[in-house]
């Protein structure tokens, strides 16, 4: 009988074994003064690819966290997913809290100072460490649905910026957005007429006594919240994009509820070069759903379910190839 001592063996199988790759290194940074600080996740990627740049990842609306999760019962964890995939393609990525949420919630301005403009120039703010901190010529700006116009906005006249990714952005105003979801939704029927004159009156920039409203519509309308209200209203998407030089992918799933490809094409529409990258099947959290709304949004409840497949591809591809 051959017998080969246990330490000899072990010792083989080890040295035959593939060797399990370095995984990427998080850590977690701040910004801002002490008491009112932002923070993210600096996931650095073990082995760069050539030519990849960093990217600062920015959350969508409502109280988003640097992973995608929200509790308002959002659990798909999107953008943890993308940065990690991203990591694995030699790309280091910047996800971050918004201010006033989760870890930067100490942050939080009041609601009537609050606009849009603030989280366009957090992203500048972020954009200018992320690049400090890794040493690289430029970054990339990755923004989910709202984020993507924080995106457009950080990036005008910016030399720090590489280019945009644009996930799942809205492609109209956002009076046109409301406009729309209240004239499908038969619910709204009864709300429509003040709804609409109030959004004329925010257009102007003029504000809406709350007093007398009607209480379906504070949620939207309150009077705290009109001042950001009617800087999202002054935002127009296809503007921002045409006025912005560097590189800009859109991708866009074909099953998103909540933006639509017809919100791509607009901005893709914008000026020559803006690349269009449809994900089928792909909603609003990256995860493959129907078009069946209650099927659909169960999906941003399951943490467990991967992105949809193509859709990493083709934000590192775009990244890389630039």
């Amino acid at each position: 009988m051959i017998r080969i001592a246990v330490p000899l063996l072990v010792a083989a199988l080890a040295a035959a074994a593939p060797a399990q790759p370095p995984a990427p290194q998080a850590s977690e940074i701040a910004i801002g003064p002490e008491g009112h600080q932002l923070r993210g996740t600096l996931l650095t990627a073990p082995a760069p690819a050539a030519n990849a740049r960093p990217v600062l990842i920015l959350a969508g609306s409502g109280p988003t966290d640097r992973d995608g999760n929200s509790p308002m019962g959002i659990r798909a964890a999107p953008y943890r997913l993308v940065a990690e995939a991203l990591a694995q393609r030699g790309i280091t990525s910047l996800r971050v809290d918004k201010r006033g949420i989760a870890a930067s919630a100490a942050a939080a301005p009041r609601e009537e100072d609050l606009r849009i403009r603030t989280y366009a120039d957090d992203a500048r703010a972020w954009a200018r460490e992320l690049k400090a901190r890794t040493g690289a010529r430029c970054v990339w700006m990755l923004g989910h649905s709202e984020g993507a116009l924080h995106a457009l906005m950080a990036a005008q006249d910016n030399p720090d910026i590489c280019g945009l990714v644009l996930v799942s952005p809205a492609g109209r105003r956002f009076g046109d957005i409301i406009r729309a979801q209240l004239t499908a939704n038969p619910n709204a029927a009864g709300i429509r007429p003040e709804a609409f004159r109030i959004l004329a009156e925010l257009e102007a920039g003029r504000t809406v006594p709350e007093a007398g409203m009607n209480p379906e519509l504070l949620p939207l309308f309150r009077a705290s919240v009109q001042p950001y209200v009617i800087s999202m209203l002054a935002v127009d998407p296809p503007a921002l994009a045409r006025s912005f030089a560097g590189p800009i992918e859109i991708v866009q799933g074909t099953t998103d509820l909540q933006t639509s490809v017809a919100d791509a094409q607009a901005i893709q529409s914008a000026r020559p070069g803006i690349t269009l990258r449809l994900i089928d099947g792909m909603n609003h959290v990256l995860k493959v759903a129907t078009s069946d709304r209650q099927e659909n949004f169960g999906t941003y409840a399951n943490p467990d379910l991967p992105l949809a497949p193509g859709v990493v591809d083709a934000i590192a591809g775009f990244m890389l190839s630039r």
